[in-house]
């Protein structure tokens, strides 16, 4: 059955459901920065996941990928499969600016998280709604 993983589920905040993943938000306003759970136990590896659920993963990705750049105006897409702290399979998708706080560097360590307000979610959620239209459903959150 899966589980979140207690670290994305303290550290994010849940958005909604593609086919294969959760997608969920970094509780982090210095950056938009998503990311994609794909809905399997016991996962750490893209290999680890059937030849259907890794093609799945990478459709979703490039599907967010490309709405984000258009909604949030990114000069530069990072997306990236670490899973250093985190083992639970996930893909960081973090939208990055040239005058966002940590250019051109990682945004890992840089500065410190700031958590989003109620109306900078609302807002977010709602960029998301006009791009994430087909096979996706909103958690209410």
């Amino acid at each position: 059955m899966f589980a979140l993983d207690p670290r994305l589920q303290q550290d994010t905040l849940p958005i909604g459901d593609f086919p294969l993943c959760r997608l969920l938000l970094s509780n982090d306003s210095n950056y938009p920065w998503f990311i994609l759970v794909p809905r399997r136990e016991a996962i750490s590896e893209i290999f680890q996941l059937d030849v259907a659920d890794q093609q799945q993963l990478w459709q979703e990705t490039t599907a967010l990928s490309q709405g984000l750049k258009d909604a949030f105006d990114a000069d530069k897409l990072n997306v990236a499969a670490l899973g250093n702290v985190v083992s639970q399979l996930h893909m960081h998708v973090i939208v990055r600016k040239r005058e966002d706080a940590a250019w051109p560097a990682p945004v890992w360590g840089k500065h410190p998280a700031k958590p989003y307000g109620s109306e900078q979610i609302a807002a977010i959620r709602e960029r998301l709604r006009l791009i994430l239209t087909d096979d996706f459903t909103f958690l209410e959150g």
